[in-house]
């Protein structure tokens, strides 16, 4: 795994609060604090330091609480899904994701330059698919999510991103906005530290059950979705899986109610993995509708969609009664 050393990303990170710089904690305790005098994180112990890894995070306007850091920083919080499976039933019930494979292959060609640099928001574990971003030595990559993980660098909030503005080339974000409070403010700090002609990838749920339990909070149609990366040029968008998978999901949690337990849910799911290959015979617009999750590859620009173009977007079945 590829990661750039926190030494090199350290210039690009700033105050949480009010974006100033960064400067070593006064009290010597090996944290970090903000270099502004009239900032509330100005004052020692300002942020803390997890295990080597900075908690770069505003406490007062987020779900992380400064009491918690110690505990938020165990993998043991990093959600695991499918990996409770045994490996074969595990390949069965979260197969590779091509979509995201093919999309990523695209985004990593068009990065630029010698060295450009990708953040991963929410990536405590890899992806499913986009396993390329760490294999190539070219791309500099900086991960950050609410708990510590040998794939970040730094623990924060995706509301508040503690990097520099127009500072990164690409952003990668996925699986992630259902699980934050607002996404439209995340996805405005993805625009905010993304360099001019910056990229961003996007997967996030349409039809699929809670997970996450009480860390999850939303969900997107195609059109939805879409408007939520208005003040991005679209370069790819679609479902990573269609009505099938959808339809797996629903079984899984069907069985996970009537046996009350998610391990014979997902037992289900693997057992029942035939019904993918749905998703192949369903033509396009009918998956759009029916999706269960969509995949937005995008340029970051200045113009914003407007609400004539977000209606004229829809690429459904549905036609106007």
């Amino acid at each position: 795994m590829v990661l750039a050393e926190l030494d090199v990303i350290r210039p690009l990170l700033v105050c949480p609060r009010c974006r100033a710089e960064l400067e070593s904690d006064a009290a010597g305790t090996g944290g970090l604090r903000c270099a502004a005098p009239d900032c509330a994180y100005h004052a020692s112990p300002a942020f803390p330091d997890a295990a080597g890894r900075p908690v770069l995070v505003d406490f007062e306007h987020s779900v992380v609480r400064r009491e918690a850091v110690a505990a938020l920083a165990s993998p043991a919080h990093v959600h695991r899904g499918a990996d409770a499976l045994p490996t074969p039933l595990r390949r069965l019930a979260k197969p590779p994701n091509r979509a995201a494979a093919h999309n990523i292959d695209l985004l990593l060609r068009a990065l630029p330059g010698p060295a450009p640099t990708l953040l991963v928001v929410g990536g405590a574990t890899v992806g499913n698919g986009v396993e390329a971003i760490y294999r190539d030595e070219r791309v500099r990559v900086i991960g950050f999510d609410i708990v510590k993980s040998p794939a970040t660098q730094f623990v924060a909030d995706a509301h508040r991103i503690p990097l520099r503005a127009s500072c990164v080339d690409a952003v990668l974000v996925q699986a992630v906005l259902e699980h934050v409070l607002d996404p439209a403010q995340v996805v405005a700090e993805i625009h905010r530290v993304l360099k001019d002609g910056g990229l961003v990838y996007a997967e996030t749920p349409f039809l699929q059950q809670v997970h996450a339990g009480a860390h999850d909070f939303t969900r997107f149609t195609a059109s939805g979705h879409r408007y939520l990366f208005r003040r991005f040029e679209e370069l790819a968008a679609g479902p990573v899986a269609g009505p099938g998978t959808q339809l797996l999901w629903s079984v899984d949690h069907l069985v996970r109610g009537l046996t009350r337990t998610a391990l014979a849910g997902r037992a289900t799911r693997a057992a029942l993995f035939w019904l993918r290959g749905l998703d192949h015979l369903v033509p396009p617009d009918f998956a759009q509708d029916d999706a269960s999750a969509l995949y937005f590859l995008g340029r970051r620009r200045d113009r914003e969609m407007t609400p004539e173009e977000i209606i004229a977007y829809y690429r459904g079945a549905q036609v106007p009664s």
